[in-house]
């Protein structure tokens, strides 16, 4: 009981600390570099499944987080940020943070793109409602993967390795957070 008490404690310090950082880059610099990163995620996606264009095309919005970091050993978490999209508009920029415990060790570097299928999904996810709990199914991006993809409850996961190795059998989730870009 004691242990169990003390493993609850730590993962919520795990997700109060992972809570904390800025959903947008806070100097000019950092946008760019996030915008160049975006870029250059979208073209590695669009070289490993052509298909991916048509799809992101015809969802309402996405986000794009180019370098989602993730990171355990028993307890582990990570996060990344990136960029929301309406069509070819800018419309926010997004961080995803999450935390988990259970089996769990390595590290792992991926891209992960969220298409939302309707407005009212995309209201959920802007208004910070959206929530991925025990690491939401997604589709392990390869050539011809995004052409039988589905929504669930109005979201498509994509996601594509850059590196690392995870071993993982573990209770999470992962939180969004987005701000709108002002001009």
């Amino acid at each position: 009981m004691h242990k169990s008490l003390i493993a609850a404690l730590v993962f919520g310090l795990c997700v109060a600390g992972l809570g904390g950082c800025q959903t947008s880059p806070p100097t000019e610099e950092g946008k760019a570099e996030l915008h160049n990163a975006v870029v250059q995620a979208r073209e590695t996606l669009y070289a490993t499944d052509p298909a991916l264009q048509d799809f992101l095309n015809k969802a309402h919005a996405y986000v794009i987080f180019p370098s989602v970091g993730e990171g355990a050993l028993i307890i582990g978490g990570g996060r990344g940020r990136g960029e929301v999209y309406r069509g070819k508009d800018l419309i926010g920029n997004a961080q995803v943070t999450f935390a988990s415990i259970g089996f769990q060790v390595g590290g792992q570097n991926y891209i992960e793109v969220i298409a939302f299928e309707t407005p009212a999904a995309l209201d959920r996810f802007v208004n910070n409602r959206l929530e991925f709990q025990a690491k939401a199914s997604a589709v392990a991006l390869k050539s011809g993967a995004s052409s039988d993809a589905k929504y669930a409850d109005g979201v498509a996961v994509f996601t594509h390795t850059k590196g690392g190795l995870m071993a993982q059998a573990a209770l999470g989730g992962q939180k969004f957070s987005f701000t709108p870009v002002r001009y």
